[in-house]
């Protein structure tokens, strides 16, 4: 590290605010491998994962990381990374093979092992209880679209909350459920491989459902940990100032940040603008009691940040951000680019200074009813070597962190554009390179790279920039005392 990198990291370390937690995330899907140990079951991504040309190369998940096998080894690299707190989630079928009736009390066990070597760690756990991976039983019964599954959701809650609720930190109910209905249920290019656009809502309806269930379930089980949970906003912009443009832009803004919070935080659904009203004619039937359910009080809200959305009107060729569907290509808009940033290896680009419009955007539009906030995820993928022949160097990686933690902190400083926005934390997407859905092992997002061939890790560059922050953040944190 030169002179001038450890002076960046002592600044930045001077404006993270006491309390505030560094913390890491990763899923149980992308990581543990193992997926028939202990009588987990099949879910959702698995019977994906085998369809022909579903994943990029027809990568494999099923050893994936091997983090099932080989916690010791990474809770011992997070020890070293000095972070206050682990986001990991838990798998459902690993825990209710069935997605109903019977526990599987040998899944528990796992992540009761892993709980404990946290805390003995010094380390947080911070649980996600639902990180996409459905149970293939629920899945063929309807999966998201039909209400059983939420109620389901709430039983494999109580479950999860019985066994583990006296030592977990927070609680997350639900990562992103605008990811699993767009891309799982609308556009098909992800789990289950549905392709129903507009239809899929009710697949969004039900996740929220089971989002207000499970916080039911965590509050009568006497969770001693706060409860939340984590869904991806990006800050929504028309691609030019023609009236259409901005219609488009407004229905995106719905389809992508209000469907989900204005529920969870309101409790209504938002009013499409009237030449869409059509597209969101499924979220027009709601009961009353359901909003009522998915609005329930929360002690923190997650937000995932990867980058901003510009959107034009017509149609596009059903390619964007690396995702290509065909039924996209059908829709009246598309996104556009961003010509004046540089992007990920992903094709996202890099733009944290809308980190901090985007916070601003949720307090005004929430209020005092926006919970505190951590940063639940922000990171990014940058091509590298499949294998570390000796150190890792990701330069771009360290930029992207410094860059996107300086404008949180900085955003919510006093003075800043959403200073009266409170930030608890800040969580790096991700501690190891893994498989990263259907792109396989073609991106790597991880602090510490993976050979996927032997599994060896290897601390990357930015690994040691994360420990030197949180070092540096420790060390005058010790002096404040």
């Amino acid at each position: 590290m030169t002179v001038q990198d450890a002076a960046e990291v002592e600044d930045l370390a001077g404006r993270i605010r006491p309390g505030f937690t560094l913390g890491v995330a990763a899923a149980a899907f992308q990581i543990e491998g193992a997926l028939t140990a202990d009588g987990r079951g099949p879910s959702s991504w698995d019977a994906f994962a085998e369809k022909p040309g579903a994943i990029l190369d027809g990568h494999s998940p099923a050893i994936a990381c091997d983090h099932y096998n080989r916690s010791d080894e990474d809770i011992a690299l997070m020890r070293e990374l000095g972070v206050d707190s682990y986001r990991f989630s838990l798998s459902w079928p690993r825990i209710q093979p069935g997605g109903k009736g019977p526990i599987n009390q040998q899944g528990l066990d796992f992540y009761d092992r892993l709980v404990d070597k946290l805390l003995k760690a010094g380390i947080s756990p911070m649980v996600t209880l639902y990180h996409w991976d459905t149970p293939l039983p629920l899945e063929h019964d309807g999966g998201w679209l039909i209400r059983a599954t939420a109620e389901r959701f709430a039983e494999y809650a109580a479950a999860a909350a019985a066994r583990l609720g006296d030592r977990v930190a927070q609680w997350v109910t639900l990562n992103e459920p605008v990811s699993v209905a767009l891309q799982g249920y609308a556009l098909g290019v992800h789990a289950p491989g549905r392709r129903l656009l507009f239809d899929a809502l009710p697949a969004a309806h039900h996740q929220l459902l089971g989002h207000g269930l499970a916080v039911q379930a965590l509050r009568a089980a006497k969770v001693v940990g706060s409860i939340g949970v984590a869904n991806m906003h990006s800050p929504v912009r028309p691609a030019s100032k023609r009236l259409k443009d901005g219609l488009m832009a407004r229905a995106f803004d719905l389809i992508l940040n209000r469907v989900y919070a204005d529920p969870i935080l309101l409790g209504r659904y938002p009013k499409p603008p009237l030449p869409v009203k059509p597209w969101f004619k499924a979220l027009g039937k709601v009961p009353e009691k359901d909003l009522k359910t998915i609005h329930q009080p929360l002690d923190f809200y997650g937000v995932n940040y990867y980058y901003p959305a510009k959107v034009a009107s017509g149609q596009g060729d059903g390619t964007t951000l690396t995702i290509h569907s065909d039924v996209m290509a059908k829709l009246p808009f598309h996104l556009a680019n961003f010509p004046e940033y540089e992007t990920t290896g992903f094709g996202w680009p890099v733009a944290p200074e809308h980190l901090g419009i985007l916070l601003r955007e949720l307090k005004d539009r929430y209020g005092a009813s926006l919970p505190p906030l951590f940063i639940t995820e922000s990171g990014a993928s940058f091509p590298e070597p499949e294998h570390a022949a000796g150190p890792v160097h990701d330069p771009d990686r360290i930029s992207y962190l410094a860059s996107h933690l300086g404008q949180a902190l900085r955003a919510t400083a006093p003075g800043g554009i959403a200073h009266d926005v409170e930030l608890l934390g800040y969580y790096v997407w991700t501690l190891l390179d893994n498989f990263e859905w259907a792109a396989g092992y073609s991106q790597r997002f991880g602090l510490v790279h993976v050979d996927f061939d032997t599994l060896e890790r290897t601390p990357k560059d930015s690994f040691y920039w994360y420990q030197s922050l949180s070092r540096a953040r420790r060390i005058r944190r010790d002096r404040e005392l």
